[in-house]
């Protein structure tokens, strides 16, 4: 067994935090809307997903499809919603109010 609790402390909140502070310094990227948001989805799915490899399964669920859990497949639609709002900061041309 592994202590998952720590890997997740780890990754979740610690690699994941200074990550999240290496982006926000930059104001170039901070302005842009939704992009902090993309990448905290991308990063903590992710990071949630490889911490799932260590952790028991649900005893009721076990594992689901292609031997992953129920953690990892939800992580799926998470990191893929993220990448949506990270293209969508990057490619979206910011317009000045009134602009058309």
């Amino acid at each position: 067994r592994h202590p998952s609790q720590l890997y997740e402390a780890g990754l979740e909140g610690l690699v994941l935090f200074a990550i999240m502070m290496a982006f926000a310094m930059v104001p170039k990227l901070r302005s842009r809307a939704g992009l902090l948001s993309g990448i905290f989805l991308t990063h903590y799915a992710l990071f949630r997903f490889i911490v799932e490899f260590f952790r028991e399964p649900d005893e009721q669920l076990g594992f689901l499809f292609a031997g992953a859990t129920m953690g990892q497949l939800l992580c799926i639609p998470m990191f893929l919603f993220g990448e949506y709002l990270v293209l969508r900061a990057l490619i979206k041309t910011k317009k000045r109010w009134g602009e058309k």
